[in-house]
């Protein structure tokens, strides 16, 4: 039997929440580098013309980008600060790494599917472009670096 989509309808991309530790870092209205790359190794085998064997490698994750509007939290900048600046001096420079998850969120503010993140710490932020002539919305942008992550299924 076919697997089905989540809630029997193919599911929407309507909002993602990112929590780092147990702690909602915040609402985004994308994510992107969800994505496992399995590097491979080749072994020519003298004799052997037809093909090349090749050999499943180490696993990438690339990092995870995150983009929402402006928010009136400082969540993100709080756990942020854990990792760099003061928070990484007065922690002996030493980087705490957290457990994370993104979730999918539907309209009604129901979890439909999560992934659980190893590793996580925060590598970049770019604030919104503020120009008085621009007439579009406040964006901020985190790039959250990991060492892979593994689905889970939220109810």
């Amino acid at each position: 039997m076919p697997e089905q989509p989540l809630g029997g309808d193919p599911a929407v991309a309507a909002n993602f929440v990112f929590e780092v530790d147990g702690v909602e870092i915040g609402s985004f209205m994308e994510v992107s580098g969800l994505e496992l790359v399995v590097t491979t190794q080749e072994y020519a085998e003298g004799g052997q013309n037809q093909y090349v064997h090749r050999f499943p490698g180490v696993m990438r994750w690339p990092n995870l980008v995150f983009r929402r509007g402006l928010v009136n939290s400082d969540a993100l900048f709080s756990w942020v600060g854990k990792s760099s600046g003061d928070g990484l001096a007065a922690n002996q420079n030493t980087l705490t790494r957290a457990t994370g998850a993104v979730t999918v969120v539907d309209g009604t503010g129901a979890r439909l599917r999560s992934w659980e993140l190893e590793g996580v710490f925060a590598v970049a932020w770019s604030g919104p472009r503020l120009a008085a002539e621009l007439a579009e919305p406040l964006v901020e942008t985190l790039e959250v670096a990991h060492n892979g992550f593994r689905a889970a299924t939220s109810a």
